[in-house]
């Protein structure tokens, strides 16, 4: 499980409606998930395994490394 918590860079609150997607770049299964809405607490729940790739929200993408456990994003 893979959690994206999105927080707004300049009032550092979480951002409710929007849409996180995950480009996974496995060795043997790469891809990009179908998107997911963030919640009130600024999260989207993905049920992938920890792997490298990159973080799209409303299509732009934000940010790349390995996504494991909680990845907060600032936008």
């Amino acid at each position: 499980m893979v959690t994206i918590k999105v927080i707004h860079r300049s009032s550092g609150n979480p951002v409710k409606g929007k849409k996180v997607a995950l480009g996974i770049d496995a060795q043997f299964s790469s891809g990009v998930t179908h998107g997911e809405w963030t919640d009130a607490n600024g999260e989207a729940h993905f049920d992938v395994k920890p792997n490298h790739g990159k973080v799209f929200i409303d299509s732009s993408q934000k940010f790349e490394g390995h996504l494991y456990g909680e990845v907060v994003v600032y936008i």
